[in-house]
Order: C-alpha cells, then structure tokens, then sequence
C-alpha cells in the first residue's frame, strides 16, 4: 500500500483505487481491508478525495469483477494492478477474464533478484515455512481459479 502513495504523489492525476472488503463468510463485518487502507492512506498524506474504495469483495476474482464495475474503465486509459508479486499471476488472469485491463505493478518480493535465493535454505526455519505456505496457497489458488473458468491460463502471465 505504500507503494501505491509513492506512486500517487509521482503522478498527481493518477486516480487510486483500493480493492478488499473481508474474506469473513461467517461473523459479521466491522472493518474491511479497504477501512485499513482508508486510514493509511489519509495517514500518510493522501487527500480522501484521491481514493476510491471497493469494500464488497470477498477474494481475488471479486477483487476484479467489482472494481471493474467501480472505475468502468475506458478505452486508451492506462490501469495499473499493484499487489505483491506472489500474487501477481492470479490477480492478472482474474482482471484480464474480467475484461479490465491492467499492467502489472509488482511488489512485496520475498527474495532479492539473485539465482542463489531460489535454492538458498532460509536460515529462519519459521520464515520458510511461511513462504512455502504462502506459495503452497497460491499455486491451489491458481489451479482452483483456472478449474472454476475464472482465469484463462494456469500460470497467466503479465
């Protein structure tokens, strides 16, 4: 989210929308990941009147859906999809399937641009395992997405 206020104070004009409302299907919602960003957003400097909140959404796919809905995005405009690289691949199949055209913007990158960290053991056990869940979780993501017809690739590229 950080990466996104960058991003607002280099291009003024930029319209900034967040997308997260709460993956809870069970209890009732008080804060949504978009009420998070709200305050952070202020917190750090950016006018309300720059933000635009989707706060409905559940998952990745209604991420897409509804703030495809929300910006109706027009010809010739240029969109870009920030979110941490892991999840880079799915969020773009499930943007692309729903006909909003974005430009991958990755961040959050658990490894440093060197060979050696794909094959490196993480010196914190904990840390690795994290990582392996987190990827574990994206690749069932991936494939179940790619099943349920909500991507057009297993792998969608950028």
């Amino acid at each position: 989210m950080t990466k996104a206020v960058e991003l607002a104070r280099l291009h003024p004009q930029a319209k900034i929308v967040f997308t997260g409302g709460a993956a809870n299907l069970i209890s009732p919602v008080t804060k949504t990941e978009s009420d998070g960003a709200s305050v952070l957003f202020e917190g750090l400097g950016l006018p309300r009147q720059r933000i635009l909140l989707e706060d409905k959404s559940r998952n990745t796919r209604e991420n897409a859906l509804f703030t495809r809905q929300l910006v109706d995005p027009k010809p010739g405009e240029r969109w870009l999809l920030v979110t941490s690289a892991w999840h880079m691949p799915r969020s773009m199949g499930v943007f692309r399937k729903a006909g909003f055209a974005v430009e991958a913007f990755p961040v959050d990158y658990l490894t440093e641009e060197k060979a050696s960290e794909f094959v490196r053991v993480s010196g914190r056990a904990p840390r690795g395992l994290m990582i392996a869940d987190d990827g574990f979780k994206e690749w069932v993501g991936l494939l179940a997405y790619r099943l349920a017809g909500y991507t057009d690739a297993l792998f969608p590229g950028p």
